[in-house]
């Protein structure tokens, strides 16, 4: 199983605490192999924590994290980045 943390910077702030609350939700209701999700929002960052176990490099997560920040945000120039990757016991 692995705890992956990705984050997007710069996001507006006034749309951040409803992405992150519309994110998450997004995930619990589409995204059923991933597990513990959470999305905050905090100093300009969406951060997104997720488990699964299949997702070694955070690839499909931070292409899942990215469709959703689309379909939440207007656009705008911000970076996702992953910021780790935990293998849990």
């Amino acid at each position: 199983m692995y705890r992956i943390t990705l984050e997007c910077h710069d996001v507006p702030a006034e749309a951040g605490d409803e992405a992150a609350r519309d994110i998450t939700e997004a995930f619990r209701l589409h995204y059923p192999h991933e597990h513990n999700v959470s999305c905050t929002f905090v100093d300009g960052k969406l951060r997104l924590i997720a488990e699964n176990d299949y997702d070694p490099e955070g690839l499909n997560l931070m292409d899942e994290f990215s469709d959703n920040i689309c379909a939440y945000l207007e656009p705008f120039d911000g970076d996702l980045k992953l910021v780790s990757v935990e293998t849990l016991p």
